[in-house]
């Protein structure tokens, strides 16, 4: 692998855990009433799609089980249409893709 790809993907590891701690004790609710946690779910899940899209495009041919472009797309939206991000969404992405995520990216460092 790339070292900037090891490095990008290590980005993403990285700012998926900081979701996963963020989130332990939390409830969905409280997206509605701590702007706090949702800023930094949003911020996090941003980092994640920004290091994602500079992933080489061999490794994200070589990895197709990893949802590069939807990862992407996630990024894209909370940038650029951050007015009118859904707390639901963005609840469903950290408790339930965020984790599958992370078990397709470990393995990719871990080969290094």
């Amino acid at each position: 692998m790339k070292l900037d790809d090891a490095t990008r993907i290590h980005h993403m590891i990285e700012a998926a855990e900081t979701t996963q701690a963020f989130i332990n004790g939390r409830q969905r609710a409280d997206l509605d009433t701590n702007q706090m946690l949702l800023f930094a779910l949003v911020r996090a899940v941003e980092i994640i799609g920004e290091a994602a899209s500079k992933v080489s495009l061999d490794l994200r041919k070589a990895t197709p089980a990893v949802p590069w472009a939807v990862i992407i797309a996630m990024r894209n939206r909370l940038i650029h249409a951050y007015f009118d991000i859904d707390p639901d969404i963005l609840w469903i992405s950290v408790t339930e893709e965020i984790p599958d995520l992370l078990s397709l990216l470990r393995p990719l460092l871990a080969t290094d």
